[in-house]
């Protein structure tokens, strides 16, 4: 699996409350505004997006109703819940203490790491 892929199923969770916490979607939707929003880094195909939308929706994290459209066609809408919203805030930090250290790392590119540097 490549690091992109990796990094990707580690972050779909994130990622989609992230877009649900602005607005109720429906799946296709989820996945063209990620597409949008990303320049097109995060591909979120169906064989992912919707088992994990109905896993989150099991765990409380997310909310469904199946709504008409104009054209008398039905969408299942995802809503974030106050579960999901606690989640996302702490995923949010989790991930950007990672990006931070992970930066942090990245930028020593002398090798010189804090044990050489106290010396």
């Amino acid at each position: 699996m490549s690091l992109r892929n990796q990094i990707r199923k580690g972050s779909t969770e994130i990622l989609i409350l992230t877009l649900l916490a602005d607005q109720p979607m429906y799946g296709y939707l989820i996945s063209q505004e990620l597409d949008r929003r990303s320049g097109g880094y995060f591909e979120m195909k169906e064989g992912l997006l919707y088992p994990t939308l109905h896993r989150m929706e099991k765990e409380g994290l997310l909310r469904s109703e199946w709504q008409k459209t104009d054209s008398a066609r039905r969408r299942k809408y995802y809503n974030i819940t106050s579960q999901g919203r606690e989640m996302l805030a702490t995923q949010s930090a989790d991930w950007q203490l990672f990006i931070r250290k992970l930066q942090e790392m990245l930028s020593d590119t002398d090798g010189l790491g804090a044990a050489q540097t106290a010396e």
